[in-house]
């Protein structure tokens, strides 16, 4: 696997980061599970997957992780670790990265994302005096976590301008055939993060697993392999066991990287039923006309 070469800010990272790594949904957006999560957190380290993601929000996907590095912490130093906040205000997101950084067992974040932007209200939210962008800001400044980002996956141009608008490090945006069909995160997000010189995460990869038929060949790894076939930083996918890590980090190890024909024929198979499938997307398809 190979370092994060195609973003600025990830250059001055000292940690080797991945082209795919462990999403915080999967096992870890669960509850009572512990040691099957800590399995996959193990599989996903063995197979030296770097990139860890979660979110506040993620049931107990925080607290998995922060009992798994209390007993690795030489892990921990070796690893880019991610989280989020939903919060649109100061004072909310403050709160939750201290509760983040206290379920994580760590005292800094290597990525701090502002969560699923949807809109006009939450740009508007989190831009104003007193919004989450000001803790975000602040909490980078104070040595908290080391960068920012933010997320969506409702409407590409509502996530257009928060990267344009803000001072954010990265995006955490929809890589799938889906999103080929249909245009937007892949076109004009992507366009605005390059111009930028930002990373890009890709998630929905597997769109929640819906994406996956075995009898069209088309597989979980195949599906990564597809994303990284764009010009993206890394692709994140949730795992359920130890399997499905070790699938994972094939695909980001493969180098026979699929070919023109091999793209049309996925995006062929997906075509027919694309808006349906970009379920994700919720009413952003009534406002688009989609």
């Amino acid at each position: 696997m190979t370092q994060f070469a195609k973003s600025n800010f990830f250059q001055n990272s000292k940690k080797r980061l991945t082209r795919v790594g462990l999403g915080g949904e999967g096992i870890l957006r669960t509850t009572k599970q512990k040691d099957l999560a800590h399995s996959v957190i193990k599989e996903a380290c063995e197979q030296g997957i770097t990139y860890f993601d979660t979110a506040r929000v993620y049931m107990d996907s925080e607290i998995y992780y922060g009992n798994y590095w209390g007993n690795n912490p030489a892990h921990r130093e070796t690893i880019f670790h991610t989280s989020k906040s939903a919060q649109r205000s100061r004072k909310g997101a403050m709160a939750e990265l201290a509760e983040t950084l206290n379920r994580l067992n760590t005292s800094y974040l290597d990525l701090w994302q502002i969560h699923d932007v949807r809109d006009e209200r939450d740009l508007d939210l989190i831009s104003r005096k007193g919004g989450a962008l000001e803790a975000f800001l602040e909490a980078k400044e104070l040595g908290f976590v080391k960068h920012i980002g933010v997320t969506g996956h409702h409407d590409p141009d509502i996530l257009r301008q928060a990267v344009e608008q803000w001072p954010v490090d990265a995006v955490l945006m929809p890589v799938n055939p889906v999103e080929e069909i249909i245009g937007g995160f892949l076109t004009r997000t992507l366009e605005a993060a390059k111009r930028k010189g930002i990373a890009v995460i890709g998630m929905k990869v597997l769109g929640g697993k819906h994406y996956i038929a075995k009898e069209s060949n088309i597989t979980a790894g195949l599906l990564t392999r597809f994303a990284l076939t764009y010009d993206i930083t890394t692709a994140i996918v949730g795992c359920s066991n130890p399997d499905e890590v070790k699938e994972l980090a094939d695909a980001g190890r493969n180098r026979n990287y699929l070919s023109s024909a091999e793209k049309k024929e996925i995006i062929r198979l997906f075509s027919p039923q694309a808006k349906r499938l970009a379920f994700y997307r919720g009413s952003v398809f009534n406002k688009s006309g989609l």
